[in-house]
């Protein structure tokens, strides 16, 4: 290898092996990561009315009077709201798991928290406690918190420049299809039976053991090994693994000057050796403040778009169109595959169109499919004929627009624009965001339906509104660039202007190429 940098005819020589070993790394990872968040959310739909049988024949044997219809609802929110409460802990988890035990540690480490929910869920009708139940779902939450913040920050920093949103957006193509693989499990033919539902939300431990077993067989993320680590041998090592032979010049070049740079920025404001940021301190510096404001709306939008409350509503209107009560859990499988068919276009697309245009372009479809759905609900309530059917099909697109942008290109934007030291305190502010919305909303929702009825979905209206506009002022376009480059997109769009250190992201390190040559 030399040091001019030209690598293309070595990357086209092996394309086959590196992308495979690649591909291989990506579902090993996602398979116990945010597959798992889509999964869990999906599976406890199907239980709910035998949990609730559950919750009050377990309080008749303890204190021999049975629950009213308000007190088990009451029991039945805090299992939904223990989810994202787990996801919120979880979300803060992840940057220093992530900084300690490493991107890949992580993921193998998160899945002590399924494993031990899945033995308290196997338990608990022996031991006649509905509570267990609740400190499952706590400790899934927080699984799936870790898994959403580490699994893109994992992928973002493995991938080639080239494929990074393609295989970063792989996360949002995994979490759709464990919503749809959670439906049909949850089918009354399958898991979704009262005497199985224990077992139905215990088979989330199966994709934590396929992870256990095959990503210890795949490298840690380059950037992490040397960034973080200063670890050159091990970062050249698992660079020439995900790439199918020997480590790119240009792109061990890439991460030597963001590690240089990160050091002369440290040093310049303490003196003191490169380490990584802080919630807090990411909050104060105001070199990043427009990137970490545009990643903040990003992850509030995402789950206050109202994109589950769709999927809650479905039943409904698949009931209103006449479709008969024991066929509506196959209907409803079809709001998981129109997610997962959406976000697989969109993995296809998002290198050739680009994020900015996907993820404004999914919130102005939504805000459009909204007003079309208030209309038909309003319309549908005067038994207006063939409307129900307009409000399924506004249910389906409503899905797909999500599934296209915001879905999987909002998870994408910490790892491509945060430097090293700031991508693990921006994924715990973005994933806390993301979970406490989540957390709203469902909370919210009920209140909202019942005092605005068919306007109900108004307030997401705004949101996507709102979100569309903002992001298409502050976001610019990162495919297929550095981040020196979209750094200065920030910095133009926004009308600042940084200082930086005397060598810049862009000047080679002489030194360390050298010693990449010698390791090789």
């Amino acid at each position: 290898m030399n040091s001019t940098g030209d690598t293309e005819p070595e990357e086209i020589s092996k394309p086959s092996r590196s992308d495979r070993i690649l591909a291989l790394t990506v579902c090993s990872a996602a398979i116990g990561g945010t597959f798992q968040y889509g999964y869990n959310i999906s599976i406890i739909n199907a239980p709910s009315s035998y949990i609730q049988g559950f919750i009050n024949g377990t309080y008749m044997e303890r204190r021999g009077t049975s629950l009213d219809i308000p007190q088990v609802t009451i029991v039945w929110t805090l299992i939904v709201s223990a989810f994202p409460m787990g996801g919120l802990l979880g979300a803060l988890l992840a940057g220093p798991m992530a900084v300690h035990f490493g991107r890949k540690n992580s993921l193998l480490l998160n899945n002590s928290f399924l494993f031990v929910g899945a033995v308290l869920v196997l338990t608990c009708r022996v031991a006649k406690s509905f509570e267990m139940i609740i400190l499952a779902r706590f400790l899934v939450g927080m699984n799936s918190g870790v898994s959403m913040n580490i699994q893109p920050m994992y992928f973002g920093e493995s991938a080639p420049k080239h494929l990074r949103g393609a295989v970063a957006f792989s996360s949002a193509v995994f979490t759709a299809f464990g919503i749809f693989l959670g439906q049909v499990v949850g089918l009354t033919e399958l898991l979704g039976t009262e005497s199985l539902w224990p077992y139905l939300l215990a088979s989330n431990t199966l994709p934590g053991l396929m992870q256990l077993l095959a990503l210890p067989w795949f490298p840690e993320s380059p950037r992490y090994l040397l960034i973080d680590r200063g670890d050159m041998e091990a970062c050249v090592r698992a660079l020439g693994r995900l790439r199918g032979g020997e480590a790119p010049v240009l792109e061990m070049e890439e991460m030597l000057q963001e590690q240089q740079q990160q050091q002369q920025l440290t040093a310049l404001n303490s003196g003191c050796a490169a380490s990584p940021k802080t919630p807090w301190s990411l909050f104060k510096d105001h070199d990043l403040r427009s990137q970490l404001r545009t990643v903040m709306a990003a992850s509030s939008a995402m789950m206050l778009c109202g994109n589950d409350s769709f999927y809650f509503y479905a039943s409904y209107i698949f009931l209103e169109a006449g479709i008969p009560l024991e066929k509506i859990q196959y209907a409803t499988i079809g709001t998981g595959a129109s997610e997962l068919t959406a976000s697989i276009l969109s993995n296809l697309l998002i290198e050739r169109v680009g994020r900015r245009y996907l993820l404004v372009g999914g919130y102005s479809l939504m805000s459009g499919w909204t007003v079309v759905f208030t209309v038909a609900l309003t319309l549908q309530s005067h038994r207006v004929a063939g409307l129900p059917y307009l409000s399924m099909a506004c249910v389906f697109a409503y899905i797909v627009s999500f599934g296209l942008g915001p879905a999987g290109v909002t998870g994408i934007l910490p790892a491509e624009i945060f430097d090293q030291a700031a991508r693990p305190a921006a994924y715990m502010v973005a994933g806390s965001l993301m979970w406490i919305s989540l957390f709203l909303v469902g909370m919210l929702f009920p209140f909202i339906v019942s005092s605005l009825g068919n306007f109900c979905f108004l307030p997401f209206l705004a949101v996507c509104l709102v979100s569309a506009v903002f992001l298409g002022f502050t976001l610019p376009e990162t495919k297929g660039k550095t981040l020196a480059e979209i750094t200065a997109e920030f910095d133009r769009k926004n009308k600042t202007k940084k200082e930086r250190p005397e060598r810049q992201v862009n000047e080679p390190n002489v030194d360390h190429m050298d010693h990449i040559d010698m390791l090789e």
